[in-house]
């Protein structure tokens, strides 16, 4: 039975991992990195995934996407202030959902995610020697019901089988704990690149049981890179009157310098920052260079409303569990950004104990997602685990007057399932329109709508006499399924969903076609890439025996560096045909070059050399040097 695996999907870095030998194992990516950015780059009928998608940028802003994990299951009218700071395009797509533009076509965020999670499975595949397709994915705690079912549905359109959505602070717990004979109440500090997660459990004898979850998706550490940006870019335009964020190139050097900066401040007091040839003065044409010195406190002052911002939901978590800093027993820190010093100093002064760094920030949350995917497979080594989660926010109903009515409240133990009778308000009405919505507001026009089910078909009747029965149905995932029906009459009616964010069934078996075609047009590229470097590593290897082999007979040097010659002209044409051909020719005449025992000693066997091939060197439909 092929192996399931767990997946962090990162607003920053995602992660890979799969249980071995009864623990969780980080799986290298074919670059040979325990983490691969959560960048796609759009190039040409060619994406880049990961680390060779970074690396270019800064030359390709408009079309190369990162923290796409703060756009999906979003709403426009959400996201349209960290549209505003990315290099690329984010516009309102349809229904007020989100889009990317790129290179003239519109992406959703679920598709560019698919790319991520295609790359993490494809090279863990190649490492494991099986095809893997079922998968847990991680979301945050605070992830509502519309985010939850785009992060599935980026799963669907990778291929995926997506057996589980689990909490990163869950599953984080999950790779504490799995060793842990003691009782234990836990709280998981989850702070990454985009979102904030404060998560409670009780551990003990293999339970792991959430008793509250609180959060701020709209918090990261992407959002204190932003401040150094901000502030970089301001003390540039004091002094040269011109705004770097205007311009794509400029700000995704900002981006990605701040970035470093910051975490160069979790070890040092203060940090140089230095971007030569930033832009040009407009007037002069004469290059302009930025270099700014940027300090600890500094870097805290700049931050420090971000800062005030983490104290909140660890006391609402608290709060909800109804427990005191001093029930605490072990403060997890989860997330790249909770390595920021001042970070670590206010979750202490909160709870007053020293965070527990024993597991690795950066890989704890795909280790327990791995652990989750045993579990879900029956992997004998975990033994007995049970896994009880809660839903982070409230679920109802929009009543008269613009209220909502609570069905299922937040940190309530999933799966969960609660039905409640409603009716209606005017004499005859044929239908109602039941608005579901997530918040914790007591207006519904104050909370998040999720969709509008319309019940149509209901007999005429008095106002108040018919029996809407309207259920909640909340799966392991924390996905709600609702369903309704009129009791009095005894007749079932329809239920249609409008007005959701997230893709419908067509869209998604639309962007898993398109996948799928992609994926098939890649490996043709890459077999073409990989054809055109065989062939130019003979010719360097001929070209070698050519120079080792002096005494040769002049005739086969010369009919072997011809081959060469014309392999080398192949390899510029990358016409198909020629490359096959150059191959075939420089093949026959080395070998008949060796053959003659004229070059054949070198290696001690007088066979037929073979061009050189490296598959971890191979990145996406491209090759490089082995780093």
């Amino acid at each position: 039975m092929p192996k399931a695996v767990g997946i962090d999907l990162g607003t920053t870095n995602s992660v890979i991992a799969v249980m071995e030998g009864g623990r969780p194992e980080v799986i290298v990516n074919a670059e040979g990195a325990r983490t691969t950015p959560s960048v796609v780059a759009y190039k040409g009928d060619e994406r880049l995934v990961g680390q060779i998608a970074r690396r270019q940028a800064a030359l390709n802003p408009k079309a190369t996407l990162f923290e796409v994990k703060r756009f999906i299951g979003r709403r426009w009218d959400e996201v349209r202030e960290e549209a505003g700071r990315a290099p690329f395009t984010v516009k309102e797509g349809p229904g007020g959902s989100v889009r990317i533009e790129v290179n003239g076509k519109d992406l959703a965020p679920e598709q560019v995610s698919a790319e991520v999670l295609r790359k993490l499975v494809q090279d863990a595949s190649a490492k494991l020697g099986e095809k893997i397709k079922d998968v847990v994915i991680t979301v945050p705690a605070y992830f509502d019901n519309s985010q939850r079912e785009a992060t599935k549905q980026a799963g669907e359109i990778a291929g995926l089988n997506v057996l589980r959505v689990i909490n990163e602070p869950t599953a984080a717990a999950l790779a504490y704990g799995l060793e842990k004979k003691g009782n234990e109440t836990v709280l998981v500090f989850d702070l990454g690149g985009g979102t904030f997660d404060v998560t409670i459990l009780e551990l003990g004898e293999g339970v792991f049981e959430v008793k509250s979850t609180s959060g701020d998706t709209h918090l990261g550490g992407a959002d204190f890179d932003q401040r150094i940006v901000n502030w970089l870019a301001s003390e540039f335009q004091k002094e040269h009157n011109f705004d770097l964020r205007k311009d794509p190139q400029a700000l995704q050097r900002l981006i990605e310098a701040a970035e470093k900066a910051k975490i160069e401040l979790s070890n040092a007091s203060e940090t140089t920052i230095s971007l030569p040839f930033i832009t040009f003065d407009p007037e002069t044409r004469t290059p302009l260079h930025l270099e700014r010195t940027l300090s600890r406190a500094k870097f805290e002052e700049l931050t420090a409303d971000l800062l005030r911002r983490v104290r909140q939901p660890v006391e609402q978590a608290l709060a909800d569990a109804k427990l005191g800093a001093k029930d605490i027993d072990e403060v997890i820190l989860v997330g790249g950004s909770t390595r920021i010093p001042a970070v670590k100093r206010i979750v202490q002064d909160i709870i007053g104990k020293t965070p527990n760094e024993s597991v690795n920030p950066d890989e704890a949350v795909a280790l327990g997602a791995a652990v989750q995917a045993g579990i879900i497979q029956g992997d004998s080594s975990l033994g007995d685990i049970v896994l009880v989660d809660v839903t982070p926010l409230t679920l109802g109903v929009e009543v008269k007057g613009g209220m909502v009515a609570p069905m299922i409240t937040r940190n309530t133990t999933v799966p969960a399932k609660k039905t409640e009778i409603y009716t209606t308000a005017e004499n005859n009405q044929p239908g109602v329109e039941i608005v579901v919505l997530q918040g914790e507001r007591p207006m519904a026009a104050d909370n998040k709508s999720l969709g509008r089910f319309k019940l149509e078909g209901i007999p005429p009747m008095p106002a108040g006499r018919p029996q809407i029965e309207v259920t909640f149905d909340i799966d392991a995932n924390g996905i709600l399924h609702v369903t309704a029906k009129e009791k009095t009459s005894g007749k079932e009616a329809s239920i249609r969903i409008e007005n959701t964010t997230t893709l419908d069934k067509g869209d998604v078996d639309r962007m898993v076609r398109e996948a799928e075609q992609n994926a098939e047009a890649d490996k043709k590229r890459r077999e073409k890439v990989e054809k055109r470097n065989n062939l130019d590593s003979l010719r360097v290897q001929a070209l070698a025996q050519i120079d080792e082999n002096a005494n040769a007979p002049q005739d086969a040097k010369d009919r072997l560096k011809a081959a060469a010659d014309e392999a080398e002209e192949a390899v510029r044409s990358d016409d198909d045909a020629r490359i096959e051909s150059a191959q075939k020719r420089l093949e026959e005449e080395l070998r008949a070059f060796m053959t003659a025992g004229q070059g054949g000693g070198q290696d001690g066997q007088g066979g037929q050399p073979q061009a050189s091939r490296q598959d971890d060197d191979v990145i996406d439909a491209d090759f490089k040097p082995a780093e």
